[in-house]
């Protein structure tokens, strides 16, 4: 038999676990024995992600071999990994984020104007449609594997752009790879400009006047905290009906014209804001936030895990020409922006350079990336209150509506 004609190997939901477990092991031994990886802070699931998409690649090229994970799991940890940032989301913490979180809003809103407008100009430079250049911008940059492939069907069927699902795809893997290994370098540039020094065994986890922040969830990722069997089932029971809700909202929309373009994890986040809100507002519900934060941490780090050692790299290869020229632009352009921008206008101060880190996951991946980015600087040189409360909130809900917005301005006007 052709080696290319071979049929995909599928993993089943306990294949996927096992595997994606092992990959997290791996990226943790990889990072504690390769001072490269450690001195610029590339979080764990992203560098034993990488070897396993390698080692993936190499088995297809030599033997066509194919893997296919249970994405309905990967999905699943998605959705927890985001009702855990709506089940931390405590009004009383909300106000806490003031106008620092407005100003970065704003940032990052005018960081995706000018993605787009780069990613269109290259585009209609280098010949080819000028919506190229929404895909290989915020589309997939910003929005995703979910977002490039709604908008890859819709810019298709109704623009007759061909192949632009594949391409958002391609995209959008590039973007979750090149976000997760840009965001530690440059924070750990800034950081180091001001001289502070990594934190030593007994050094204080805190880098903030007490009171100013509360503590918050995804910050310190390896702390140990101490949880019962009754909360740890609370809290299960609080991330399934995070779930429930988002399934029956998907279902519920499924064919209005708007609304089905909202990804599911939006109804699960905002449910959870919610839920936490009026559990402790109305019934004086006292959540158990360290058995949120570990059931969130750890569905993070599995579903990154997952989403790169499911990465066809070898669709990558035919990624050339004009799409290349873009994304690479794409890349300079974040890196340049939170470097020279988002650390000058958030403060100059340590804080503004974690945000900087988590512009760079989300600006070109994803929110978990984005967290991945900060917790790989804060493990080292201290906590950021300020960073995990602003990017988790802007980065996986308020950007998701200005993105929509500005891609339909944009298709709007590049349609017509």
């Amino acid at each position: 038999m052709n080696p290319s004609t071979l049929e995909p190997i599928v993993l089943n939901g306990y294949y996927t676990l096992i595997a994606a477990t092992v990959v997290l092991l791996l990226g943790k031994i990889l990072v504690s024995r390769i001072k490269f990886l450690r001195d610029f802070n590339i979080p764990e699931p992203v560098a034993g992600g990488l070897l396993a998409a390698l080692l993936v690649t190499v088995l297809h090229a030599a033997f066509g071999m194919e893997f296919k994970i249970e994405k309905a799991l990967q999905d699943a940890f998605m959705l927890i990994f985001f009702a855990s940032i709506g089940l931390s989301a405590d009004f009383s913490r909300l106000k806490q984020g003031g106008l620092p979180l407005v100003v970065f809003l704003l940032l990052v809103s005018g960081f995706i104007l000018v993605q787009n407008a780069v990613g269109v100009g290259m585009a209609a430079a280098l010949g080819q449609h000028p919506l190229i250049g929404l895909i290989t911008g915020s589309i997939t940059l910003v929005g995703g594997h979910g977002t490039g492939a709604t908008y890859g069907d819709i810019l298709t069927k109704q623009y007759g752009i061909a192949g632009a699902t594949e391409m958002a795809i391609v995209s959008a893997t590039f973007g979750l790879v090149a976000g997760g290994l840009i965001g530690g370098p440059v924070a750990r540039r800034l950081v180091n400009k001001m001289g502070r020094q990594p934190l030593g065994s007994n050094a204080p986890n805190r880098t903030d006047a007490p009171g100013q922040y509360d503590d918050h969830t995804f910050e310190s990722a390896k702390q140990q905290r101490l949880i019962t069997a009754s909360s740890a089932v609370e809290t299960m029971a609080l991330f399934a009906a995070c779930l429930a809700f988002s399934a029956v909202m998907k279902e519920v929309f499924a064919d209005h014209e708007t609304m089905k373009k909202l990804p599911q994890f939006v109804w699960a986040l905002g449910f959870g804001v919610v839920l936490r809100n009026l559990l402790t507002t109305v019934f004086k519900f006292d959540m158990f936030d360290r058995a949120i934060d570990v059931f969130g941490n750890a569905s993070l780090s599995l579903f990154l895990a997952m989403a790169l050692m499911s990465m066809k790299l070898w669709q990558l290869s035919g990624m050339v020409g004009a799409m290349s020229a873009i994304l690479a632009v794409q890349t300079l352009l974040m890196i340049a922006f939170a470097y020279f921008v988002t650390f000058r206008v958030m403060g100059r101060d340590y804080d503004a350079a974690v945000l900087a880190a988590g512009h760079c996951g989300f600006g070109m991946g994803a929110t978990p990336t984005a967290v991945a980015n900060m917790q790989s600087i804060t493990n080292t040189f201290g906590a950021s209150h300020k960073a995990f409360l602003i990017v988790p909130l802007v980065g996986a809900f308020f950007i998701d509506f200005v993105n929509f917005a500005i891609i339909g301005m944009f298709m709007e006007f590049l349609g017509k």
